[in-house]
């Protein structure tokens, strides 16, 4: 087993990092982050300075100063790692940079046998960044910018389990290969196996339980492993325009809904706890479907639009109130309904406009409405289709106009809450409520005749009349019918133990 010796590493400050100088004061500014230094003196100048310009070797940047000074050069270079960028060179050029995405990783290059076999990660990717090519993992705390062709071959070559030998064969220079491979695997973008041919990601039960996507999901929607800007940055003011806070209803027939009364509900609703207790998914539904007049208190209590701000002078954002909490108050869910059986409502696919509290028809085609209910049938497991399929879609523009890398994150968290919202609000009721897992967003997008990329369905909820017979199982299916039964209050107070 042979390793190979590699060149010592070249620092270099990142693309588009400003350095600048204010007596002793130095101020380095990043596309998402900065730093500012003080003291600056004479060496340390010198060294920010030299950065700027252009890769330096390490040894060539701290080897000249005095032991004092190279401390506190090596004291900078912990401190603005995130601002640099390691530089892989050979053959008397730079083939790769390798850019920390989390603070405080740890660049560390590995040696790379010849005989043993190495991979690209099975959770890297490549993707485009700023014009150029870059490779990237989740459990990486770098990426590397492939800036040479070399790199790029080279990691193209490494979608199967390939040696540095059989990389050297196939026309690849030795020098070029050992170098990138050691930086590429000492970050965690390479995986090197073991002399057998396992890879850890194959046999490891933690990482083989992550699919990629999700792991890539949650790596990027919070702050740690990634170094874009998070959070209200606003990226698009001045440049787009923002969605509106309410949706502008569509075109077509209208069905006004029912109002209820709040002291009515005060007076009628069993206390939250009970209600939370009582609390389960119901899959199949009452001779006696739920009426119009339900649909509309749910619909009511649930999603109508409270109150809404509209930007005045002093600027601002616009924004809505709801029963349900939303990140920075945009709201950018919306509800279908596809309606198969509720008295006093016609069959049909309607938008639920939350500002006049109606119903508004958006698609007659029954075979349109059969189809988003199949999927909804698929979703449990069960024959039983729905009394009503509440489709819930996302204007994902009004969450991505101010907020970088959270926003689809948000998207699912607000529907979270709303789906708490509405199983209590139909526990309350009496009625049967069941949050579905999956629902097909094509099929949504088409049915609901919405643009895919503008708006389509992040959730689905299936509700219907709760049966009359209770099973037993758990808290009663509608204990709001029974709060002040002896029977309740028993079942209640061991639930609550």
């Amino acid at each position: 087993m042979q390793t190979r010796s590699r060149q010592g590493a070249c620092v270099v400050f990142r693309e588009g990092v400003r350095v600048e100088f204010d007596g002793d004061l130095a101020s380095l500014t990043g596309q998402a982050s900065s730093l500012r230094l003080r003291p600056v003196r004479d060496g340390l100048r010198a060294v920010l300075t030299r950065l700027a310009a252009g890769p330096v070797p390490l040894a060539d940047l701290l080897g000249p100063l005095p032991p004092a000074e190279r401390a506190q050069v090596a004291s900078l270079l912990r401190r603005a790692g995130h601002l640099l960028a390691w530089c892989v060179t050979a053959g008397g050029r730079e083939l790769a940079r390798i850019e920390p995405t989390a603070r405080g990783a740890d660049h560390q290059a590995a040696d790379v046998p010849d005989d043993v076999p190495v991979r690209l990660s099975r959770f890297a990717f490549c993707r485009s960044r700023g014009n150029v090519l870059v490779l990237e993992s989740p459990l990486a705390g770098f990426r590397a910018v492939l800036s040479h062709r070399i790199a790029r071959e080279l990691v193209a070559a490494l979608g199967g389990a390939r040696t540095v030998s059989d990389l050297a064969e196939d026309g690849h220079p030795l020098a070029e290969v050992t170098e990138l491979l050691g930086h590429l695997a000492g970050v965690g973008l390479v995986e090197v196996g073991t002399p057998d041919g396992r890879f850890r990601s194959d046999e490891d039960p933690t990482l083989r339980q992550w699919d990629f996507h999700d792991l890539l999901f949650h790596s990027r929607s919070r702050p740690g492993r990634y170094d874009d800007l998070f959070g209200a940055a606003y990226p698009y003011a001045g440049q787009i325009e923002p969605l509106p806070a309410v949706k502008p209803p569509p075109d077509g027939p209208a069905v006004p809904l029912h109002r209820p009364s709040m002291d009515e509900l005060l007076a009628r609703d069993p206390a939250l706890t009970v209600a939370i207790e009582g609390r389960r998914s119901v899959r199949d539904y009452d001779e006696q479907p739920m009426t119009a007049e339900q649909l509309g208190e749910f619909l009511y209590r649930v999603a109508r639009v409270r109150a809404q701000r509209v930007p005045g002078a002093d600027g601002g954002d616009e924004i809505a109130a709801r029963p349900y909490p939303s990140g920075g108050s945009a709201y950018d869910l919306e509800l279908y309904l596809s309606v198969r059986r509720c008295a006093g409502l016609t069959e049909g696919i309607y938008y639920y406009d939350p500002v006049a509290h109606r119903l508004v028809l958006v698609n007659e085609d029954p075979a349109g409405r059969e189809a988003m209910l199949a999927v909804a049938s698929t979703a449990t497991g069960l024959p039983t289709q729905p009394d009503v399929l509440i489709t819930i879609t996302s204007r994902f523009q009004r969450l991505s106009w101010k907020y970088r890398s959270i926003a689809y994150a948000l998207t699912l968290l607000h529907t979270g809450v709303l789906y708490q919202t509405m199983y209590l609000v139909a526990t309350a009721m009496g009625l049967a409520p069941c949050g579905l897992g999956l629902g097909d967003a094509d099929l949504a997008a088409r049915v609901l005749k919405l643009d895919y990329l503008r708006e389509t369905s992040v959730g689905d909820f299936m509700l219907g009349s709760l049966p009359a017979a209770d099973d037993g199982i758990g808290p009663p299916s509608a204990p709001w019918r029974m709060v002040n039964s002896p029977e309740w209050k028993l079942r209640a107070s061991l639930l609550l133990r």
